[in-house]
């Protein structure tokens, strides 16, 4: 596809304008560069027009496998002396611009340290989020000066105030324990700050039923070959789009799932009834490499996934709020009502701690439902022990 880029002006602000033929999926892989925003009065997808972003659209675009005609951009987006740090979002490029240029420069060299430590990639974008916020609130203050009260009062009056939720509040100071460490300031120690305690929400979970009139309303076969896997093997967005066709063996009904959260391989089930659907759906589209794909042969987006689930939980009638995750935890919930042995549940879905399973006991029907009242349980033995076919009478009526 060609993109074609264009200077425009937006609200007395320059911008670049994204023009290209309307295609929805095209359309759900634009969305997800960050700084993409759409103008109503121009009609068009925008990005703020600097060299950050022009590098940056031109550079995401490219990767996605399309043409793309920035002739009519003055400056050329192929040379680019700059390379704003992966951690850095585009809404808080100002806020690092900003700092002075030692805490730009500590801020990097934390980067680098956590990079040390083998972090995942998204863990450091999300600490880097908190640790850059920390630098900006402090940064008239010298860095040795930074004492445990500064580190309270940034929770206060940033993390508190602005009312992060309690799982960001917990990776924040996950956050400030690497970056104290880090810093090695006399009295700079958040050992001792206690994260707040872990909200407890119940996963949202499907029906059987449900999961079955969500397949049969979702026609297109791609998209109904994604939910049928992702709810059959219970995976993992992530684990889906990364999954390659040579991970897929059919012939033990099995998926090699590589390299998942917290760097561990797992075996998953591949079920049977699924298997004539994949059938259809490879000879149809027939994938190169991955088993799902977007254009060009490149990895398929999860907000292309989030999109048209969505919109078959529409057309199924199902009013609970619904995301690819919800598959998985339908998954496990269904798997325990079959009576599977919640250690085997943990395995298939590659749970470090039975602790994390153990919350689809508090959803599966099969326990609740199965669970007698002791009045029931009384009543009962008495029937038994009295040879008698009739409940007693308890409301002296019925």
């Amino acid at each position: 596809m060609t993109i074609t880029l264009l200077p425009l002006e937006h609200n007395n602000i320059n911008i670049i304008g994204i023009k290209f033929v309307f295609n929805y999926e095209f359309k759900s892989q634009l969305k997800t560069y960050e700084a993409v925003k759409w103008s109503k009065t121009l009609g068009t997808f925008y990005v703020p027009d600097n060299a950050i972003h022009r590098r940056g659209i031109y550079n995401f675009l490219k990767k996605k496998g399309h043409y793309i005609d920035y002739s009519a951009i003055k400056q050329p987006v192929t040379k680019s002396n700059i390379q704003p740090k992966k951690i850095i979002k585009s809404s808080q490029l100002e806020l690092f611009k900003n700092l002075p240029s030692e805490k730009r420069t500590l801020i990097k060299e934390c980067i680098g340290y956590l990079k040390s430590k083998r972090l995942s990639e998204s863990t450091i974008s999300t600490y880097g989020h908190f640790i850059l916020r920390f630098v900006d609130f402090t940064k008239d203050i010298p860095k040795t000066e930074w004492n445990i009260r500064t580190l309270e009062l940034f929770l206060e009056k940033v993390i508190a105030y602005e009312n992060y939720s309690i799982s960001s509040h917990r990776q924040c100071i996950s956050a400030l324990k690497y970056f104290t460490a880090f810093c090695n300031v006399e009295d700079f120690d958040s050992q001792n700050i206690e994260r707040p305690k872990k909200s407890k929400y119940l996963p949202v979970v499907l029906s059987k039923e449900e999961v079955i009139d969500l397949l049969q309303v979702t026609k297109n076969l791609k998209h109904r070959a994604i939910i049928g896997l992702i709810y059959s093997s219970g995976l993992r967005i992530g684990e889906l789009l990364n999954l390659q066709l040579r991970d897929i063996d059919l012939d033990r009904n099995q998926l090699y799932i590589k390299q998942s959260k917290g760097r561990k391989d797992r075996t998953v089930v591949l079920s049977q009834v699924l298997k004539p659907l994949l059938f259809n759906y490879i000879n149809t589209y027939q994938p190169k490499i991955y088993f799902v794909e977007g254009q060009q042969g490149h990895t398929y987006s999860a907000s292309s996934i989030r999109s048209f689930l969505k919109k078959s939980c529409e057309l199924a009638h199902i009013k609970k709020s619904v995301s690819p995750h919800t598959l998985r935890h339908s998954f496990a919930t269904h798997m325990l009502e079959n009576g599977v042995d919640l250690r085997y549940i943990q395995v298939l879905l590659g749970h470090s701690k039975p602790e994390t399973t153990m919350i689809y006991t508090h959803v599966a029907q099969h326990n609740l439902m199965e669970i007698k009242s002791p009045l029931d349980v009384t009543v009962d033995n008495m029937k038994k022990r009295d040879n008698n076919h009739e409940k007693p009478l308890l409301s002296r009526k019925f």
